[in-house]
């Protein structure tokens, strides 16, 4: 894997395909290799990059796990792309991976080309009950890394199981136990929060959100979101919270028709070249 040192640390990727970049984030914990059962699809007509955010997979992160949270991974991806000098990309991005996606629609709107959301953090209404949860995986008594992933995986397939062993294995060591718990503290404050300014997505825009998932609900947080964006179109799958690992044919059967429509519609001077 290719690597690159920002500020965040020394942020490890892969690298797949050539083509229009379309860039793969993950969720919190995580790594790139979630990604395996549809990058070879997406490779055929793309240039992938799957990032490992900063204190997972292969990357470093530079402060202290304690210092983790939603605009530390946003930053990240910010430089990343400053880094390597992309043309305006595609983004699928999981969870947390969705709201730093969705954040940059909003904010550098020129960079995004097309957004898939797979169960993006950021559209959970921040109430006593969703606080408190934040607050209980924020804590010492937060459920395991393979406990919490075992309950929204609900399809085992072979990059699911391979999902499990690393949550009950290295994303099980104390510093990433650690980062995964400031990200929680992170995911109940109001910086979370994309309800009020998703209204300026203007990028054509996936929703894929699956039935099962009892993290980031399809019937609850999959309709805030479509009403908050009104380019997006919503699907609901029937799997969990990762559909590109759980159901990676149904996730390919929306997302590959989805891209290259958008291909045919925003067309930029890379691709005329």
């Amino acid at each position: 894997m290719p690597s690159i040192s920002l500020s965040s640390g020394n942020i490890h990727y892969s690298e797949h395909g050539q083509g229009a970049p379309l860039v793969l984030l993950h969720a919190n914990p995580g790594d790139s290799r979630d990604f395996e059962a549809v990058i070879p699809a997406l490779a055929e007509n793309f240039r992938v990059l799957a990032l490992d955010w900063p204190g997972y997979g292969r990357s470093t992160m530079s402060g202290p796990p304690e210092s983790a949270g939603v605009l530390v991974y946003y930053d990240c991806l910010r430089e990343f792309l400053a880094a390597l000098d992309l043309p305006p990309a595609f983004f699928i991005g999981n969870s947390v991976g969705g709201n730093a996606a969705a954040r940059l629609a909003i904010e550098a709107p020129e960079l995004v080309r097309g957004l898939v959301l797979v169960a993006p953090g950021g559209f959970t209404p921040i109430n006593f009950i969703s606080r408190a949860f934040c607050r209980l995986q924020g804590s010492r008594f937060s459920l395991s890394p393979y406990r919490f992933a075992s309950l929204y995986l609900k399809r085992r397939t072979p990059t699911a199981m391979a999902m499990l062993e690393r949550a009950s294995t290295e994303q099980s060591a104390p510093e990433r136990i650690a980062i995964g718990r400031a990200f929680w503290r992170s995911f109940g404050s109001p910086e979370n929060d994309l309800c009020d300014s998703a209204g300026r997505i203007d990028a054509p825009t996936l929703l894929l959100f699956g039935k099962s998932d009892p993290v980031i609900a399809a019937k609850k947080d999959g309709k805030v979101a479509a009403r908050c964006i009104a380019s997006s179109r919503f699907v609901a799958l029937p799997c969990g919270h990762s559909s590109f690992a759980e159901v990676p044919e149904l996730f390919l059967a929306e997302v590959g028709p989805f891209l290259a429509k958008c291909c045919a519609t925003t067309v930029t001077p890379q691709d005329r070249a």
